[in-house]
């Protein structure tokens, strides 16, 4: 299969680098020219719960010119639109444009740009962290849920002979949300505390806040009928901290790299829904307010 994979962080590394390793044509899409050289003079370099290995994926700035059979959207949610614009020209008739992301939004930003027929939904329970320039560390395994469609099948056995443990479901907005929820109790927490995910159900201060984050965004989703993908959503965020303990939140790699987060994209979506609701969402709106705060005083930090 040839696929395309937009954004060169943990996350597009980890997939691009252990598909190009089963023998699938695998190019990286990144806008940061750094990366793109480091990666083309190394190679993805990755160690961690999957071992350590080095695979040649080649790197570009601009996309090529033939459609690739997949293409797996990796980037932050604010740069997923302009992510699908840069990748307008290379969709082809038969290409299939799968988001690995966090937060709300992506998939209508994408179907809108390339088309509704063209997208697939998706959420990951890998968890890996950035070291360096195409070098990361897969720091916890999960499952990959994706869109049931057509052209499931085929992304399903390509990740599978990757090593993912992968399923398709018809009701893959479940799953979003659910993994929403679980971003809600986890990413601004570690953000502010800058602990490894492990250590916050251990603090009872994280814990309870933890706990609140939760609780707010469960509310939201009860009101939209929607129903997680489980039965306990603090218990499974807990479970989640448990089976990533060594692993660097997202958002807590970007604030500690002084970057954009997705902020506005996890809490601050529920915070969002809550008011469009008519739901209280206090806990949520401090999270988001404080990283918010921090993101804009980066150049004014005294550390």
């Amino acid at each position: 299969m040839r696929i395309l994979v937009v954004g060169a962080g943990a996350m597009g590394c980890l997939f691009a680098a252990r598909l190009q390793k089963v023998g699938h044509d695998v190019t990286l899409l990144e806008t940061l020219r750094e990366r793109v050289e480091e990666i083309n003079r190394k190679g993805v370099r990755v160690e961690g719960v999957s071992g350590k290995y080095k695979a040649g994926v080649p790197a570009f700035s601009t996309p090529l010119s033939t459609p690739p059979d997949l293409v797996l959207i990796c980037v932050k949610a604010y740069d997923t639109l302009s992510a699908a614009k840069g990748i307008q020209e290379t969709v082809g008739p038969q290409t299939r444009v799968l988001s690995l992301q966090n937060g709300l939004g992506n998939l209508e930003i994408l179907s809108e740009v390339l088309g509704p027929d063209k997208v697939l939904g998706g959420v990951t329970a890998e968890g890996a962290t950035v070291l360096g320039q195409g070098r990361i560390r897969h720091a916890g395994q999960g499952e990959t849920i994706i869109q049931d469609g057509p052209f499931s099948e085929s992304i399903i056995s390509a990740f599978t002979d990757a090593g993912f443990r992968s399923r398709a479901d018809k009701n893959i907005g479940i799953y979003i949300w659910g993994k929403l929820v679980v971003n809600v109790g986890i990413n601004a927490l570690a953000a502010l505390t800058r602990l490894r995910n492990g250590r916050l159900p251990e603090k009872e201060g994280s814990r309870t806040i933890m706990r609140q984050a939760v609780a707010e965004a469960l509310e939201v989703c009860n009101s939209l009928k929607i129903p997680l993908p489980y039965p306990d959503p603090l218990g499974k965020v807990m479970q989640v901290c448990r089976d990533t303990a060594d692993n660097v939140a997202s958002m807590l790699q970007d604030v500690l790299k002084k970057r954009r987060t997705e902020i506005s994209f996890i809490n601050g979506a529920i915070v969002q829904e809550g008011k469009r609701l008519g739901i209280p969402t206090p806990v949520n709106a401090v999270l988001t307010s404080v990283v918010s705060v921090i993101e804009e005083s980066y150049s004014e930090s005294l550390f």
